[in-house]
């Protein structure tokens, strides 16, 4: 029994550690009505991935903002995703059908801001990560990845068929 714990122990050290190594953990953030102006930099060898922004109550719908460094031709700042709504609500108060939340990446350098709403609570989730330049035709240094293409109704190909009716052949003189 002591063997098995044993194993049991170095299993789980193994795996708690492998965990830790690897893990790349999301961050979260939850914005009340009278919090201030989540600001996130992200440094110019690195990408951010939203994969949930929600938002309960308010009137108004939250966006998260983004900024480039020297972009002057769309003012300098874009709204890039709009938080899904919440809405706990069933029956005849219900206010609308479920949302469909969406994802985004932002490559860096960047500036993200997320403005807080008047009587509402936002959350969102995000991850940093390191952009180790994977060369994809960006002029990264390697050549470029082919990518194939699928088609949702498959062309029709021809299959051979046989004649089920056998004919004679002629016979010479």
């Amino acid at each position: 029994m002591k063997m098995l714990a044993a194993r049991c122990l170095v299993a789980f050290t193994l795996l708690a550690a492998v965990t830790v190594a690897l893990a790349n953990p999301f961050k979260s953030k939850i914005i009340s009505g009278s919090d201030s102006v989540l600001e996130i930099i992200v440094p110019g060898d690195h990408f951010m991935k939203i994969t949930n922004f929600t938002q309960d109550g308010g009137t108004d719908r939250a966006v998260v903002e983004v900024t480039l460094p020297g972009d002057t031709e769309n003012g300098g700042t874009t709204n890039v995703l709009t938080a899904t709504r919440i809405d706990f609500s069933t029956g005849s108060n219900a206010q609308n059908f479920p949302e469909t939340g969406n994802r985004v990446w932002i490559a860096g350098p960047a500036r993200v801001r997320i403005r807080p709403v008047v009587g509402a609570k936002l959350f969102i989730s995000y991850k940093k990560e390191r952009d180790e330049g994977s060369g994809g035709g960006g002029g990264g240094g390697g050549s470029p990845t082919p990518i194939p293409i699928f088609s949702p109704t498959p062309g029709v190909t021809p299959t051979p068929t046989s004649n089920p009716f056998i004919s004679p052949t002629p016979v010479g003189p």
